[in-house]
């Protein structure tokens, strides 16, 4: 984009209301969409506006089978509220526009911009026209036109951040649409990576997650096949950063001095999602992946060899075409082997437009829900079971914003431990602030959380915390519409939640 698309402002303060589906690299790309709004003159719509911002932005993912019915039932919501309300804009962006293109306004004539993964700085030039000509945008790049972290973005925290180090992907899963409307990998410099995190931590953020669609495959557009773990190193000498973490990475990039640099890294934090998708070598070959039961369960010993204290997580698809009772039984038997800390299970879903979509031996619906059912209930066992084995340690928790969501009522505070489990803990007297670090022991855990019922041992009050109250108090003193000279990337979310598609690779 260029300096003239980026100063494009409109007339009168406009509200905007970005809505985000899908994976992380989504959510870090709203962030950049709100900051390239927000740079151009919008204000963020109150939350409790919902549907009533004069600019509305769907920014879409592709990875479901029922995705466009999903963004057309929301545009459809939207329509009566349009026709009410005079220049109000609707935008639709990410790996669906990527894909439908011109189908969206065919389907939904009364929407006004549609833009692509590779072209999402060209949002409010593209806005600003649809409102002088009065017809609808359509403008999709077929390559990356610049990387994303050198547009401006709103961050939604002032103590941890998102950093990409990649874009694309160049696997072929045959599950997966994410190559097609991503790309091929596109690697960043090493110097500007560390440079923007050096500027996140003077301005308060103690941690980073580094965001790739295949985190470890870093180094392959620069020729450096041991560029993640050197860069992994150097992330350990940036003074005040306290928390490393990366994601999702792939099981055949997984090299050993990558294990390495974790274990001597003491800033890179003990935690690993990595995804399995089935623990059947047959249907592994089927989903084009890359790697067999047998060497994925090698590197979670490695790991562990490494790091006794680790919590590994993964993603796990059942019910992919072809899929035996003796291939569901290997996913059990990896499961039972491996044991995870948690994982993010999902019933396959046709992707329009991937090879299994069109596959033989798609199973019925029946059969996997009974298969899904069995792997959640042998998951929630061995969560509960590892988490009990934190029973009695001390942590040093970070408090984090929103975590919990019952913490009001029982005046407790949530945070994430160094592996990232979900810790809440009684709320000591002093004040602690998101950012801030807190001592606590473990007196009771839970399938997905842990609990410090006792009195808190420590408070350490962070640059981090300061970062926040400094942030909180500039955002109620701003006027509408300033931004707050914040780092431009994004926060991270604790780990992928309930989007497996793009962060599943």
């Amino acid at each position: 984009m260029t300096s003239s698309d980026r100063s494009q402002t409109v007339d009168v303060t406009r509200t905007y209301e970005v809505r985000t589906y899908g994976c992380q690299m989504n959510v870090h790309d709203s962030e950049r969409l709100s900051g390239l709004l927000e740079d151009a003159g919008y204000v963020r719509a109150p939350e409790a506006a919902e549907g009533e911002a004069d600019v509305v932005v769907f920014n879409t993912c592709a990875v479901r089978e029922n995705a466009d019915n999903k963004l057309y039932g929301n545009l459809g919501r939207l329509a009566p509220v349009k026709s009410r309300r005079p220049g109000m804009q609707i935008a639709v962006g990410g790996c669906l526009a990527q894909k439908d293109r011109d189908t969206i306004v065919k389907k939904a004539p009364w929407v006004d911009v549609v833009f692509g993964t590779h072209n999402i700085g060209k949002l409010p030039v593209l806005l600003e026209r649809a409102r002088v000509q009065e017809e609808a945008q359509v403008e999709i790049a077929e390559s990356l036109e610049a990387f994303p972290s050198t547009l401006p973005t709103r961050r939604e925290s002032a103590y941890a951040a998102w950093v990409s180090i990649s874009v694309g992907c160049n696997n072929t899963c045959t599950f997966c649409i994410v190559p097609a409307l991503r790309g091929k990998e596109k690697d960043r410099r090493p110097g500007d990576i560390l440079a923007e995190i050096e500027a996140l931590v003077a301005e308060g953020v103690s941690e980073v997650t580094l965001l790739g669609q295949n985190v470890n495959a870093y180094g392959s557009d620069i020729g450096d096949r041991e560029a993640f773990s050197k860069l992994l190193r150097a992330c350990g000498k940036i003074e005040g950063l306290e928390r490393v973490r990366f994601t999702s990475p792939h099981p055949r990039d997984f090299t050993d001095d990558v294990i390495e640099a974790m274990a001597e890294t003491p800033n890179v934090m003990p935690q690993l999602h990595m995804p399995l998708q089935s623990g059947s070598d047959t249907v592994l070959k089927a989903m084009r992946r890359s790697y067999r039961q047998e060497r994925f369960l090698n590197i979670i010993r490695k790991v562990r060899e490494a790091i006794p204290q680790a919590a590994i997580s993964t993603d796990i698809i059942v019910g992919f075409p072809g899929e035996t009772e003796e291939d569901f039984e290997q996913t059990l038997h990896t499961v039972r082997e491996a044991r995870f800390a948690n994982a993010f299970t999902f019933q396959y879903s046709k992707r329009p437009g991937t090879p299994a979509a069109e596959m033989d031996g798609q199973v019925p619906k029946e059969v996997v829900q009974e298969r899904y059912m069995r792997l959640v209930a042998l998951q929630e066992e061995i969560s509960w079971e590892e988490n009990k084995k934190q029973v009695g340690r001390t942590l040093e928790v970070m408090v984090a914003e929103g975590e919990g969501r019952k913490d009001d009522a029982t005046r407790r505070l949530s945070g994430r431990a160094p592996d990232n489990r979900l810790v809440h803990f009684s709320k000591p007297e002093e004040e602690v602030r998101p950012g801030d670090v807190v001592t606590v022991e473990v007196t009771y855990a839970a399938p997905h959380h842990l609990l410090a019922e006792g009195p808190v041992r420590s408070v350490r009050r962070t640059r981090a915390g300061d970062a926040w109250e400094k942030r909180n108090a500039a955002e109620a003193a701003a006027p509408a519409g300033v931004m707050l000279g914040l780092p431009t990337v994004g926060v991270p979310a604790p780990l992928p939640q309930a989007a497996s598609g793009c962060s599943a690779v």
